[in-house]
C-alpha cells in the first residue's frame, strides 16, 4: 500500500512541508503538531511502512501528556489514553485501520466513540475511514534517506503550524 498525493486529492487545503528530517527533528515536529492541536480535531496519516507515523503519534502523544507506552494498534484497531490539551484533560486515541483495507469501518469499529469533542484522534492508514471524516488534517511521511524523512501537513492543522525547522 502506497500513499497516495494529497496535493492532488485536496488541491486547496493548505500545506506545509518539511525536508531531510532525522528522527530527533521528525519527534520534535510532532511535538509543536500536538502543541497547536484543538480538542475535536483528527489527524490521518499517509505513508509506507516504517515511514514514521507511530514514531509521529508517540512524540504527539507524548506531548499531550500521555504517560502510558504508544504502541502501534494493529491488531487491536484502537487505544485510547488519558492526555491533556491547554490545561484540560483529554482522550488521545490512536487507530490503526490497516487491517480495515476493504471492509466497512462503520461494521468493524465503532468509528464515533473516537470522534469526540474531547479527544484529538491520531488514525493511521486512514482511508477506508476518510469519507466519514470532517476536515481532518493529513500528515504524508516518506522516506528521503534510511535515516531522514520528508513530512506534509495539509488542513487545519497546516494554517496553525509554520514550515520552520525543527
Amino acid at each position: 500500500m502506497g500513499s497516495r498525493d494529497s496535493t492532488e486529492d485536496h488541491p486547496r487545503l493548505p500545506t506545509n512541508d518539511w525536508d531531510d528530517l532525522d528522527e530527533d527533528a521528525l519527534v520534535a515536529l510532532a511535538a509543536r503538531a500536538a502543541d497547536n492541536l484543538l480538542p475535536g480535531e483528527v489527524v490521518v496519516f499517509r505513508g509506507e511502512v516504517g515511514a514514521g507515523k507511530t514514531t509521529f503519534v508517540r512524540a504527539a502523544a507524548r506531548a499531550l501528556g500521555v504517560r502510558e507506552a504508544v504502541t502501534s494498534p494493529t491488531y487491536q484497531f484502537a487505544r485510547g489514553y488519558e492526555g491533556s490539551a491547554g490545561g484540560s484533560a483529554i482522550w488521545v486515541n490512536h487507530l490503526d485501520l490497516y487491517r480495515l483495507e476493504g471492509l466497512d469501518v462503520r461494521d468493524a469499529l465503532e468509528l464515533d466513540e473516537y470522534l469526540q469533542p474531547d479527544s484529538i484522534t491520531f488514525i493511521e492508514w486512514a482511508d477506508p475511514a476518510l469519507g466519514l471524516l470532517k476536515d481532518p488534517s493529513v500528515v504524508e511521511l516518506s522516506h528521503r534517506s534510511p535515516e531522514t524523512r520528508r513530512v506534509r501537513i495539509l488542513g487545519p492543522l497546516a494554517t496553525r503550524l509554520s514550515p520552520t525547522k525543527c
